[in-house]
């Protein structure tokens, strides 16, 4: 280990966590922004829609590639200069004034984060042992939903003082720090057996990079690997309203001001944090204990999907504390299901982890393509009943994804690839 480098496995942990938070945080101020933005540039519902939408267009294209990379490159290397470029990016839109520089902006966004969560993977599969990692993805990715659950209420207080383009700005400024703070502390974990052989320099030749055509074959022919992409569409689906027009919802269908806004969005964020632990510690536990793979890992995820569902009980309640109920209830059902990342490392072969996980990312992130625009038609005449349906049967086709098409977990090689 390389002098400055975290002494523990918690250090990586905390690392990733934060860069989570961060990551996240560039997604979601557009969505504490989006009310402002729209009056002040004189948006429509689809344009927004079409905003939100915007990051996944080149978020969700890039992933294989971006999966690509990540097996090639250090992460050491690779993370720091995504993190800079999506922070500039994010830094930008607080300068823009129309609608397709604020699209391309967020199409920067995602191009630059593509690699992100497939280097996570890597990361916990190199420092944590397979009993371990359902409770390390659990805990990076907590990032995402308790980072934000305090982030909300102190980007709409960030707002408040410095405006729409002052919170993007301030986001942007955060995130070029967090580099600087990656690259000094975070090591790679390189493990070598005794034997191995370290060629010098003098002999070492430059081989032309390939594409694993074969690779890629496996990686979209597989009937498990199928399974758990479309999950992480449906997973996505219900992650990505809260990302985008959960704000929206709040203010204009629930009529409360900016600041209460940004309060009540904290609550179901704080339960999917419970959710991705609660999820991810017990798994991990009960793999520990001797359970069976197919109940420690398959449970969380099927309940996840079955409490997801139950968004739809907001369609039929006036009180603001009610719906809050129900859409927390829900998000603690996608938090349960967060902890799917852990399928990578159980299915794919150890060589494409990367890739493999940049292809569930890839499927995944078409949900944020796909789903903000879709919402956008949905809620023209201001009622998101159409929307939550929506979400609800994305939750219930991610279950039937996992009991019918996953089916048993057991690797995945090239000798045993499903026709």
């Amino acid at each position: 280990m390389q002098k400055n480098a975290p002494a523990s496995k918690s250090g990586i942990l905390i690392l990733l966590f934060l860069t989570v938070v961060i990551n996240y945080m560039d997604r979601t101020n557009i969505s504490v922004a989006a009310n402002a933005i729209a009056q002040d540039l004189e948006l429509t519902k689809v344009q927004m829609g079409v905003i939100f939408s915007a990051f996944g267009w080149t978020y969700s294209i890039m992933q294989i590639p971006g999966g690509l990379l990540v097996d090639a490159l250090r992460i050491r290397i690779l993370y720091p200069i995504i993190l800079v470029a999506w922070s500039l990016a994010t830094l930008v839109q607080g300068v823009v004034s129309s609608f397709a520089t604020l699209v391309g902006c967020r199409m920067a966004i995602g191009l630059f984060e593509s690699p992100s969560y497939p280097a996570n993977n890597k990361i916990v599969t190199q420092w944590f042992a397979e009993q371990e990692r359902a409770g390390a993805i659990a805990v990076y990715t907590s990032g995402q939903f308790i980072g934000l659950a305090f982030l909300m209420p102190v980007l709409a207080f960030i707002q408040d003082l410095f405006g729409w383009r002052g919170l993007f700005i301030v986001s942007g400024l955060i995130g070029i720090v967090w580099a600087l703070v990656w690259r000094y502390f975070y090591r790679d974990k390189i493990i070598q057996s005794p034997a191995a052989v370290i060629p010098s320099p003098a002999t070492t030749k430059k081989e032309p990079i390939e594409i694993p055509w074969g690779n890629i074959k496996l990686a979209f022919s597989n009937r498990k690997l199928w399974g758990i992409y479309i999950g992480q569409f449906c997973l996505g689906g219900t992650l990505i309203f809260f990302l985008t027009w959960f704000p929206t919802y709040l203010a204009e269908y629930r009529g409360l001001s900016d600041l209460k806004t940004g309060i009540y969005a904290s609550i179901p964020f704080l339960f999917a944090f419970c959710g991705v632990l609660f999820a991810g510690f017990l798994s991990d536990y009960l793999v520990r204990r001797g359970v069976s793979t197919e109940v420690s890992r398959k449970a969380p995820i099927i309940l996840g999907f079955i409490l997801s569902a139950g968004v739809i009980g907001a369609n039929y309640v006036d009180s603001i504390a009610w719906a809050t109920f129900f859409l927390s209830i829900a998000f603690f059902g996608n938090g349960l299901t967060s902890i799917a990342w852990v399928f990578v490392s159980l299915l794919a072969p150890q060589k494409m982890v990367g890739l493999v996980g940049g292809c569930f990312n890839f499927i995944g992130g078409l949900s944020a393509v796909m789903v903000p625009i879709a919402i956008g038609y949905l809620v023209q005449d201001g009622d998101f009943k159409p929307a939550l349906l929506l979400i609800t049967g994305l939750a219930l086709a991610g279950l039937f994804s996992y009991v019918f098409l996953v089916g048993k977990i057991v690797p995945i090689s090239a000798d045993n690839l499903e026709k």
